[in-house]
C-alpha cells in the first residue's frame, strides 16, 4: 500500500486527480467509478481540468436496487450531475436498480468481463466496508444483491427525506471484482472514518472488516485527510 496523506480534502481531491491523470496518460481505459461524498473533490478537481475520457469507458461499483436512473438520489444520477455531464466517457455503465436482480448480476458482470478495470476509485464505510460490501462478505464475491445493514441505512438517511425511504437493498460488484482492478485507489477523510483506517491497513486481513482485504492487492493507493489518519500507529 502507498499511504499519502493530506491536509484536508480539498487536498485529497487534487491528490486523486493527479493520479487518475497518471493513469490516463499511461494508457488507463477502464476506470472503475464510485459514489458518495467522498470522491467529490476527486471528481471536482477532474472537471475542473483538461483531462479526456471521451475515448473511456466508465464502470460504476453499486447503485441501489429499486431506484431508476432518474432518482434524484440513484446513484446514476449523482454520477450524472458530478461527472458526467462535465466530462462525457465514451461508455459510462451503472447497476440498473430496476432490473431482476438474477438478470442484472449476470449483465454487470459480463459488462466487467468485457471491460476490465484499469484504475478503480473506493470510499471506505465507518465499518470498513467497500462497495455495498458489508462485513462478512466473502472475499472472493463477484457481483451480488446486497441486504444493506442498518447502520449503512442510517448513514444514508441525511440523503432521502425520512430513513424509511432508504432503499433496503443495492446491487454492487463484490470484492472480488474490485479486487481485479490492475490499480486501486481508496480515499477516506474525517475523524468518523479513523477506526475503519487503522484496522484497514494495520490490522488483520478478515472478512470482519472488507477493506482490509486490500493489503493483498499489488498496487493499491490510500489517501487519507490528517482526522481520517490520527489513529495509525505507525
Amino acid at each position: 500500500m502507498k499511504i499519502n496523506i493530506v491536509k484536508d480534502s480539498k487536498a485529497a481531491g487534487q491528490a486523486g486527480y493527479k493520479l487518475f491523470k497518471e493513469q490516463l496518460d499511461n494508457g488507463s481505459h477502464v476506470f472503475g467509478l464510485a459514489t458518495g461524498s467522498t470522491p467529490i473533490t476527486t471528481y471536482d478537481a477532474i472537471t475542473a481540468s483538461d483531462l479526456d475520457f471521451s475515448d473511456c469507458i466508465s464502470i460504476n461499483l453499486d447503485e441501489y436496487a429499486g431506484l431508476p436512473g432518474t432518482h434524484e438520489q440513484s446513484y446514476r444520477y449523482f454520477m450524472n450531475q458530478h461527472l458526467f455531464s462535465k466530462k462525457p466517457f465514451k461508455e459510462s455503465f451503472v447497476p440498473d436498480g430496476m432490473n431482476e436482480a438474477d438478470a442484472e448480476i449476470k449483465r454487470y458482470e459480463k459488462i466487467i468481463e468485457e471491460h476490465p478495470v484499469d484504475f478503480q476509485i473506493l470510499g471506505l464505510g465507518r465499518n470498513g466496508h467497500i462497495g455495498f460490501n458489508e462485513p462478512g462478505t466473502a472475499f472472493d464475491s463477484r457481483t451480488h444483491k446486497v441486504a444493506l445493514t442498518e447502520s449503512t441505512i442510517a448513514s444514508n438517511a441525511r440523503f432521502f427525506d425520512n430513513e424509511a425511504d432508504v432503499p433496503k437493498f443495492a446491487y454492487s460488484m463484490g470484492i472480488g471484482t474490485i479486487m481485479d482492478a490492475k490499480a486501486i485507489l481508496l480515499e477516506a477523510y474525517g475523524e468518523n472514518k479513523a477506526d475503519a483506517v487503522q484496522k484497514m491497513i494495520e490490522g488483520p486481513v478478515t472478512e470482519d472488516l472488507p477493506a482490509s482485504i486490500l493489503q493483498r492487492h499489488p498496487n493499491v493507493t490510500i489517501i487519507l485527510d490528517e482526522a481520517a489518519a490520527s489513529k495509525l500507529k505507525k
